[in-house]
């Protein structure tokens, strides 16, 4: 990618955005010209092209895949091979995934333009936002991000995160000329491989700084909560170190208490003063908004399965602060950014940039209806596939993307729905990742219908003052039948009231009233599925859990819960933390589709 089209700022990054929309067929066919003629040699590409650069010659010879087809080649890579086994320019990385959605961690080339790549979008997002909300150059940014300890592959080359990646690149140093780009975080505590400490040190910044503070963020929803509880846990030491102008002997990282020294510059009681009053209080409905009263937004992905976080984070937001989900990427590639960010989370729709990599699309299913029937793994024939422009308003398809550094036709697992076009840019929702699903039998439940259902289930707890916090599933099937558990952490906003065990089962029973018919003839026809459980949580269970998959490889910054555990000792985990157990009362109601 061309330096200079990193320095696009204001009008000039809009003008852009339009430029670049408005040709996107134009913008995509170039891109895959680019793409075959830097990469046709590789043994990769020539297997199949032949040393071909036609366009017409790729659509027809090359495959679609999944990972375990391309892995072979990326860990040659790692094991000491030449790029030129995928990409006609030098590996420089090897990213790894957050790995908690497939289960495992996996390995994605990256090559020095994918920095450049991603900085273009980051340097959108601030244009965009200025369109809607004025000022925002007149305070600081308090966005909580995090890094992840990187490791080497056997040959050396540096095997990280996606964002610890960026954040340890000169595009992230260098973004101090840009004003937007004021953040309250020293990027010394940013870069701190101790998730406590830096978190501890963000927010003590944040704190001292919470009369400048215009935006919160971190990069998933859940973060920011996460970051709220630590919060809720060490607000007294944060406000003893504001008081006394001391930093707490517990951070003994360097560079963290270095980076400290010109935030504690002296001892401010006025200031401790002002925070102990605020989180000392009852409630923390609005805490958000109390202790950064100049915050006019909250920036963080809360789309997919993210969504479940909404409640709580408007809880502690009193539903005053929009919440901001401003682009979608993933390890792979990025891919696109949010025109109309003020929009409602659940109307929230992505453009994809037709520069960023070369899409197309796996249709699932007609007419408006989602279907998935297309097995992960199943071989997909190459005219199936449709370009990016052709796609159509209200349908669903995964998406497959073909990158400068050697993935070609690789399904992404995403299930996204056309919802309109910018120019000639189509807009999607993202919908949910199609291989998260649980199966006993013949039914098989994915993300979204899993997600769909709780969130009506949970509406049951809202009489109690009860909010949902977080929550998995897995299939048991050390019983005949198998049945679906659900694992809930339940936060009480008011102590005094409590839930009986009838609510739970009438929750059991709203879950699976709302999952899809091949489930609901499993449960109430054929009984090869048993009844649905819940197992309620202690609260802190699924930070605990959040501990022990960044413990074997995720990343804070980029973790999602799993909406399916696979892991035995993930499993073990939850089930110590179980408070209560309980079952559907009944079987779910169930029709006949000839009835």
């Amino acid at each position: 990618m061309d330096g200079k089209k990193l320095e696009y700022r204001g009008e000039d990054a809009l003008k852009e955005i339009e430029k670049l929309t408005a040709k996107a067929a134009e913008v995509q066919d170039g891109i895959l010209k680019e793409i075959i003629k830097q990469n046709v040699e590789t043994e990769y590409l020539n297997k199949y092209m032949k040393g071909s650069k036609d366009v017409s010659e790729f659509k027809r010879c090359v495959p679609v895949i999944t990972y375990k087809y391309i892995y072979p080649y990326i860990q040659r890579i790692a094991n000491g091979e030449g790029s030129s086994l995928i990409t006609g320019q030098p590996i420089i990385e090897i990213l790894c995934s957050s790995g908690t959605s497939a289960g495992e961690p996996k390995l994605m080339p990256s090559i020095a333009e994918d920095l450049d790549r991603r900085t273009f979008l980051y340097n959108l997002i601030m244009p965009i936002m200025n369109q809607y909300i004025c000022g925002l150059d007149e305070g600081r940014a308090m966005y909580l991000y995090f890094v992840k300890a990187e490791m080497s592959t056997p040959c050396g080359l540096p095997f990280r995160t996606v964002l610890t990646s960026y954040y340890k690149s000169k595009h992230f140093k260098c973004r101090a000329r840009d004003p937007f780009n004021d953040f309250t975080s020293p990027d010394q505590a940013v870069l701190c491989n101790d998730s406590s400490q830096s978190m501890y040190c963000q927010l003590l910044a944040g704190l001292v700084h919470r009369h400048q503070v215009m935006r919160l963020g971190a990069v998933f929803a859940s973060a920011l909560l996460r970051a709220i509880s630590f919060l809720e846990r060490k607000w007294v030491q944060l406000c003893n170190d504001i008081r006394t102008g001391q930093l707490d002997l517990t951070i003994v990282d360097p560079a963290c208490r270095s980076s400290m020294t010109t935030i504690l510059t002296s001892p401010n009681p006025h200031l401790a003063d002002e925070i102990e009053g605020i989180c000392s209080c009852p409630s923390w409905k609005g805490i958000l908004c109390r202790l950064w009263p100049r915050a006019k937004y909250i920036e963080a992905v809360v789309t997919g399965s993210m969504a479940q976080y909404i409640p709580a984070l408007e809880f502690y937001s009193a539903g005053k602060l929009p919440l901001v989900c401003t682009m979608y990427a993933s390890s792979e590639c990025y891919f696109g950014i949010n025109l109309k960010p003020l929009c409602d989370p659940a109307e929230v729709a992505f453009t994809l940039l037709p520069n960023m990599g070369y899409f197309e699309f796996l249709p699932l299913g007609e007419n408006g209806t989602l279907s998935l029937d297309v097995d992960e793994e199943e071989e997909v024939p190459n005219d199936r596939l449709v370009d990016l422009v052709n796609v159509k308003v209200g349908l669903y398809y995964e998406l497959v993307v073909t990158t400068f550094s050697g993935l070609c036709r690789y399904r992404i697992g995403d299930v996204l729905q056309v919802t309109g076009f910018h120019n000639q840019a189509p807009q999607f929702r993202f919908i949910c990742r199609r291989n998260v699903v649980l199966s006993v039998d013949n039914d098989k439940t994915n993300e979204v219908d899993l997600h769909r259902s709780v969130t009506i289930a949970k509406r049951l707890l809202e009489p109690y003052n009860a909010l949902l916090v977080e929550y998995t599933s897995y299939a048991d099937t050390s019983s005949v039948p198998g049945h679906y558990v659900l694992f809930w952490e339940i936060q009480m906003v008011d102590s005094s009231t409590s839930i009986d065990a009838k609510v739970l089962e009438d929750c059991c029973i709203t879950v699976e009233e709302e999952l899809d018919y091949v489930y609901r003839q499993c449960r109430s026809r054929e009984k090869t599925v048993g009844p649905l459980e819940i197992r309620v949580v202690a609260p802190g269970t699924f930070e605990a859990l959040m501990d022990f998959f960044i413990s074997q490889g995720g990343s804070i910054n980029q973790y999602k819960t799993p909406r399916c555990i696979k892991s035995h000792t993930a499993l073990k985990l939850l089930n110590s933390h179980v408070l209560a157990s309980l079952c559907s009362p009944r079987d779910p109601k169930w029709i006949p589709l000839n009835g």
